[in-house]
């Protein structure tokens, strides 16, 4: 019989429909390839068509700019937001309206053009997660910027325009939706248990682990409970963290090791498909206006971690209609594939 299944941190129903049962075959898709083009600006060779590097790791000797990087940071040649300016906040009647300030950046992971980030050599994919770290810390220097998220589009249905392996950083002067409700959330729980509400899912995880994926000394990948889609999976650190930036060097090189695995396992089980990944972690602690303690339980009760959606099923009428999302495969099943699939000989 199909459950509903609440979800504590967005409080919203899911529908798991168990009778329905797809398996990973069920998912592959046949041309979902992003159309090849003949001139990718991403790749080595082409940097003078697209803007000028923010940073980049190089070989020694190379110049800014100019073949010779490992991994570049570059501003989006085609913002979402533009960093210059006020924000000029305007009440219009009811409406409120600002000017679109934020940052708009695009990380190019490295120089193979068809590189999927499951196959990176850890030693690279490290380099990445530094990258994340630093460019989230250097944003947030800007008080201005409420919000920095780092996220990923794999393929062309997850929303990627260019094939070549990029992750996108975006910083709004407001604290998103999704994230706001995580906060209050959080907030919510901590202020009744005095525990941080993430923390209490991992323990009872951990306790029934029918829905772990992966779990090493620090981290851990589970099918949530209340899955949107089909093979959603989280990836969180089993000790209590509200901030991603706060991670030391070897924290990082064991949260690389863990998402390459995750995204080997999904890319194996079903047939490399597209996917999104986002990064959920503390907004910018800078004090707001008016609201001197908005902030102030943050480091207890929030708790950074990856979302990682593969996008295999359609979101049509129903869910737009009703905010519910239909799952045709359990977390409990989706999990047990997951973990069938055999890791590459080290």
């Amino acid at each position: 019989m199909p459950e509903f299944r609440h979800d504590p941190v967005q409080k919203r129903w899911v529908i798991i429909a168990i009778e329905r049962g797809k398996r990973p075959d069920d998912f592959k898709e046949k041309n979902n390839d992003i159309p090849h083009v003949e001139f990718c600006p991403f790749c080595e060779g082409n940097e003078d068509k697209t803007p000028n590097e923010i940073f980049a790791i190089r070989e020694k000797g190379t110049k800014a700019n100019e073949p010779g990087w490992k991994i570049r940071v570059i501003p989006n040649k085609f913002p979402a937001l533009t960093s210059s300016g006020d924000l000029n906040r305007e009440g219009l009647g009811i409406y409120d309206v600002m000017n679109g300030v934020g940052a708009h950046e695009v990380i190019v992971e490295t120089t193979q053009h068809d590189l999927h980030m499951g196959d990176m050599p850890l030693d690279h994919l490290f380099q990445i997660t530094k990258i994340y770290r630093d460019r989230i810390l250097s944003l947030m220097e800007n008080e201005i910027l409420r919000y920095v998220l780092i996220f990923k589009n794999h393929g062309k249905t997850a929303g990627a325009s260019l094939e070549h392996p990029h992750t996108q950083i975006i910083a709004t002067p407001i604290t998103p939706l999704t994230i706001a409700q995580e906060l209050t959330s959080s907030r919510e729980h901590y202020l009744a248990k005095e525990r941080c509400l993430f923390c209490d899912i991992l323990t009872q995880e951990l306790h029934v682990p029918e829905r772990i994926v992966i779990q090493t000394p620090r981290f851990v990948v589970l099918a949530p409970y209340a899955s949107r889609f089909p093979f959603e999976c989280w990836l969180l650190p089993r000790f209590h963290s509200h901030d991603f930036t706060r991670m030391e060097d070897d924290e990082l090189r064991e949260f690389a090791t863990v998402l390459k695995e995750v995204l080997y396992r999904l890319k194996v089980c079903l047939g490399d498909p597209p996917y999104n990944f986002m990064l959920h972690t503390a907004p910018n602690p800078h004090p707001r206006p008016g609201k001197p303690d908005y902030w102030s339980t943050l480091e207890y009760d929030y708790h950074w971690h990856i979302e990682i959606i593969p996008r295999v099923t359609r979101v049509a009428g129903f869910e737009w209609g009703t905010g519910f999302y239909i799952n045709p495969t359990p977390p409990e099943i989706a999990c047990k594939y997951l973990k069938q699939v055999e890791l590459p000989q080290v």
